[in-house]
């Protein structure tokens, strides 16, 4: 029986879509593997290719370039942070908890957009970003939360985004410490340190009663 395409496209149209498409996926998941482990200065478009299967030619067909390649990798993975990681002003330990687990589930996030910051200075100068657009809608929420009584209003909203996404990410970003104390620790497990981050941003910024 032969095999059913899309209305207007021929069985070999069908198959070279896909096989096109197969393509810029392995690019773009071979490319945030090297972005992570390399930076952008440090990554090679012919180590990509070759983990890809394809060739250097292939990924400048799809890239323009290797910045392009990284613009285009970290915005899906920030498009990911931003749809796992909702804030709810009432319960900001909860939201200091689902960060922890995004990037204790991928520690290669964390390195890609380091990397970035890094090496794109300026580049969180732009307003109309999606990032940019997600922290203003969150300092938003956290405005409209000291309004109704949620959350003290001394405090000033860019600080409680700021402080809780730096405690939130304490892990990801000093790997090393939780390395050299793991003998010394109570409890060194991965749910320990969640409970510690959560209890310090409750204890800051405690759920309203």
């Amino acid at each position: 029986m032969p095999r059913s395409t899309s209305p207007g496209r021929t069985p070999d149209a069908a198959t070279s879509s896909e096989s096109t498409d197969s393509t810029r996926q392995r690019i773009v998941a071979a490319a945030k593997e090297e972005f992570a482990r390399h930076g952008i200065a440090g990554a090679r478009v012919d180590r990509i290719a070759k983990h890809a299967r394809t060739s250097k030619e292939r990924v400048y067909a799809y890239f323009r370039s290797k910045e392009a390649l990284y613009a285009h990798v970290a915005e899906h993975e920030t498009t990911a942070l931003v749809e796992a990681t909702q804030l709810d002003p009432a319960d900001l330990p909860g939201y200091a908890g689902i960060l922890f687990d995004h990037f204790a589930a991928r520690p290669d996030h964390y390195r890609l957009i380091t990397w970035g910051r890094l090496e794109l200075a300026g580049s969180a100068d732009n307003t109309t970003s999606p990032l940019q657009a997600t922290i203003a809608g969150k300092l938003d929420k956290l405005r409209d939360a000291q309004r109704i009584g949620l959350l003290d209003p001394a405090w000033d909203p860019v600080d409680v985004l700021a402080l809780i996404n730096q405690i939130a990410m304490t892990w990801a970003g000093q790997p090393e410490i939780a390395a050299a104390a793991a003998d010394q620790a109570v409890d060194p497990s991965i749910a320990a340190r969640r409970a510690a981050l959560v209890t310090a941003v409750e204890r800051m910024f405690p759920r309203p009663h």
